[in-house]
């Protein structure tokens, strides 16, 4: 009798366990938007297929020989595994309910993330309109590349589904879009793999490094959990998000105003020329004031200058030119205000009637607001300027007053617009965690642009974005590789502090994170055009990183890397990783390279290579005790390797940088 009772209590547990086998044919199924005709599964891992469907419907997946079953849950959410997928294709996904649904054309292969900013989301054609684009796009017939398009979108809350276009095969008709970064990089490891490549590009141009971090990661940061906390909200339409920012906006300002009020004290405006500004100090223009005696500074400066304006000119109607202002300007001229913009990026440009100027001494007076990051008036000197109507021109660059006003230290952070895709999160939660857990074999990241300004805080921003990537994901720590920013704005004629050299050290150190790798772009870059045109060598130089690192081939990867220093003497004596065949100066002497002593006041040095050392040295300084590399925003460097790759900018010192305290 018991052994009776045990056999059917087997049973039981054998039919519970096979229930879901029994259970109805779901009457509907719908999948994300990643999954299409055309896609490319991850090979030799287990590949997860979800979706919707009826709830407590059963659904199958057929794929290569493997059939596998489950039964959705109450809410319709369903996911299947498939065991590991061999390299092919075309092959027939199907995915069967009452009804089956059926992708064609679907290959096994390589599959990578392409993400970041403006510089990933660079087109070949269109507003890109990379080197030899026409060429490019003629010859971009690749049957066995596929590309995954997803669609700009922001959210606080976490999404279902990315916005999305159908996986496409590559070819003349379909690349002219795609990230030319992305297309370059897989190209190569198609032709050195000969394995289908899937491309998932999701990016957005002008993006920090927050916005595309899992929330529960960025909460963990001191520095953005009060932003975190401000995000809060018990909106629930877009009608109600957009009337509570306004609320709060306009109680932010009001503050901000009294605070002014406060710091001005019964003066006379900044603006007018009856205050006595000879105890102010002097900022050369234009530059981000952050590398100009307001280090980690947000809030209010007011920035003055007395123009000479000559007698011929002084009844005609002017153009008034300031270049680009972080964030916010109002600018007056002789104390009337003449014009203000609210745009980090935007190039400040005011007609001027003809009654405002007068012969001889004018002032212009420029308030400007920067709400976090950099802040100023940064542009080029050849866009400060002023021109009558006739075409008598007046430069404006060089030496102006500055005051600060107000520390937005002394007031809550300003609420984030609704419309704005820098909100902490909102594109992790809308373009990316929505493609988790599609099968992948790793990402490429081209970012760092937008948080220059903040680059001290990046060195623990940045592996947590990386982090809160892997984690999210479900793949442990997946291949991540990246792209070091390249060199930009005009050169200078001196060793300075610069925050793109400080942003380029924080994404060196995120080589500490295991399985990443760094495509090192700092002699591809262009003065004139924060948007390069050469985006083949950024794409080539990624994909060296994957094949050496995640496919076993033995190449080089890496330009030089900052190994260690010695001092002999009045002599730096540098060794290098990454030498393969040995060092090379390009192009003619080695340069590049400056020295400091005890008083951290750098110089441009002599620089020789002996066998895989440099000797660095400057007759001036007896007794130096640092040097930095190409520490510049657009330096004058050629160290490379044999293998033609070049040596990432380092410094060897320690000392505080220009965005330390920036937050």
């Amino acid at each position: 009798m018991k052994r009776a009772i045990v056999s059917c209590s087997l049973l039981f547990v054998l039919f519970l366990s096979r229930c879901s086998y029994f259970a109805a044919p779901a009457e509907w199924i719908t999948l994300p938007a990643v999954f299409t005709d055309n896609m490319v599964l991850q090979r030799d891992i287990h590949v997860p297929v979800w979706g919707k469907a009826t709830p407590n419907g059963k659904v199958t997946v057929r794929f290569e020989g493997q059939k596998k079953s489950t039964v959705a849950d109450e809410n319709g959410d369903w996911q299947i595994r498939l065991d590991p997928l061999t390299t092919g294709g075309p092959f027939v996904l199907e995915i069967i309910g009452k009804e089956p649904t059926i992708l064609a054309n679907v290959l096994v292969g390589e599959v990578w993330v392409c993400s970041g900013q403006s510089n990933m989301e660079m087109p070949l054609a269109d507003w890109g309109k990379i080197d030899n684009f026409e060429e490019e796009i003629a010859a971009a017939t690749w049957s066995s590349i596929r590309l995954f398009q997803v669609q700009k979108a922001m959210s606080l809350l976490p999404q279902e589904d990315v916005l999305a276009e159908a996986w496409q095969e590559c070819s003349p008709n379909t690349i002219p879009l795609f990230s030319a970064v992305g297309y370059f990089f897989g190209r190569k490891l198609y032709k050195e793999l000969d394995v289908p490549i899937g491309l998932i590009h999701t990016s957005w141009g002008g993006t920090v490094a927050e916005a595309w971090t899992a929330p529960e990661s960025l909460k963990q940061m001191e520095d953005f959990a009060p932003i975190m906390q401000e995000l809060k909200t018990a909106a629930t339409t877009e009608e109600e998000l957009r009337a509570e920012y306004e609320r709060k906006v306009e109680e932010w300002q009001k503050l901000v105003n009294a605070r002014i009020e406060e710091a001005q004290s019964g003066a006379a405006s900044w603006e007018s020329s009856d205050i006595d500004d000879s105890d102010w100090k002097s900022m050369t223009l234009p530059i981000l004031w952050e590398s100009a005696g307001l280090p980690g500074f947000d809030g209010l400066v007011m920035f003055r200058k007395m123009v000479d304006v000559p007698d011929v000119v002084a009844s005609e109607g002017f153009t008034l030119s300031l270049g680009p202002i972080d964030d916010q300007d109002v600018t007056f001229v002789n104390g009337q205000q003449v014009g203000s913009t609210d745009r980090y990026n935007a190039q400040r440009e005011y007609n001027i009637p003809a009654d405002i100027f007068k012969a001889g001494d004018n002032l212009i007076a420029v308030q400007v607001l920067d709400t976090g990051g950099g802040g100023g008036v940064w542009g080029e000197a050849s866009q400060m300027w002023l021109k009558s109507a006739s075409g008598t021109r007046i430069a404006l660059s060089g030496e102006w007053k500055y005051k600060e006003i107000m520390s937005l230290d002394e007031v809550p952070p300003r609420p984030q617009s609704p419309d704005s895709p820098n909100r902490p999160t909102v594109l992790y939660n809308a373009m990316l965690e929505p493609l988790m857990p599609y099968a992948i074999r790793g990402a490429i990241w081209y970012q760092g642009e937008s948080n220059a300004a903040r680059a001290y805080q990046y060195r623990e921003l940045f592996p947590t974005m990386i982090n809160s990537w892997r984690a999210n994901w479900g793949q442990g720590d997946f291949s991540f590789f990246f792209v070091q920013l390249a060199n930009w704005r005009q050169r200078r004629e001196q060793p300075l502090d610069s925050d793109w050299a400080e942003l380029r050290e924080a994404q060196t150190k995120a080589l500490a994170l295991p399985n990443t790798g760094m495509a090192v772009t700092i002699d591809i870059g262009d003065a004139d055009d924060i948007h390069p045109k050469n985006k083949r060598d950024v794409g080539v130089r990624l994909a060296l990183n994957a094949l050496a690192k995640v496919y076993g081939k033995d190449i080089a990867y890496s330009g030089p890397m900052y190994q260690s220093m010695r001092i002999e003497g009045d002599k730096i004596i540098l060794t290098f990783d990454h030498v393969d065949g040995g060092l090379v100066a390009k192009g003619g002497d080695l340069t590049g390279f400056a020295i400091a002593g005890e008083d951290k006041k750098f110089v441009w040095a002599d620089a020789i290579i002996e066998g895989e050392t440099v000797v660095v040295s400057n007759p001036e300084i007896e007794n130096p005790v640092a040097l930095r590399y190409a520490w510049a925003d657009n330096p004058a460097c050629n160290l490379y390797n044999a293998a033609g790759l070049p040596a990432s900018p380092f410094r060897t010192d320690e000392w505080d940088g220009v965005t330390k305290a920036a937050k």
